[in-house]
């Protein structure tokens, strides 16, 4: 396969459905850990996976929440777990930062990435460094959808 034949990965979690409700666990106002990823359909050839989770209803524009690259391909990606390498996100902090919506219910995208080789980025990049640097080396992309609303007031 060429890089221009991408295809679609499956990206799947045991904590919520496509479209659905993320758990609070996952969220500021729980634990504020990763929900667990399962990735399906990644092509061959791929060597590492990334991830780009965002939200494009921040009022601000497009909050970046998890950052994450070199992150091996074999396994599902559990919860509460440091995978890879980890970028900085729009919190100016490394690592998963959950939802946390001002007001509202907003959509959180998980993107995943099948890469055909390691990036050389150090940790705490930012996204566009992550998207340059991988740019050449998507394989293969899927996505994942939740949404959140504050429970409390």
């Amino acid at each position: 396969m060429t890089k221009t034949e991408s295809t679609d990965l499956v990206v799947s979690s045991t904590a919520f459905d496509d479209g659905a409700n993320i758990p609070t666990k996952y969220t500021c106002e729980g634990e504020d850990i990763n929900p667990p990823l399962q990735v399906d359909k990644i092509p061959q050839g791929t060597k590492t996976l990334a991830i780009i989770m965002e939200d494009p209803d921040a009022p601000g524009g497009t909050f970046d929440h998890w950052l994450a690259w070199n992150i091996p391909p074999e396994n599902p990606i559990e919860e509460n777990r440091t995978v890879g390498v980890s970028g900085t996100n729009s919190a100016k902090k490394t690592g998963y930062y959950g939802p946390c919506p001002p007001s509202g219910t907003h959509r959180y995208f998980f993107y995943l990435f099948a890469l055909d080789d390691s990036l050389n980025l150090k940790e705490g990049a930012g996204k566009q460094e992550l998207k340059d640097e991988m740019q050449k080396h998507v394989l293969a992309i899927g996505v994942l959808m939740g949404r959140y609303q504050k429970q409390s007031k």
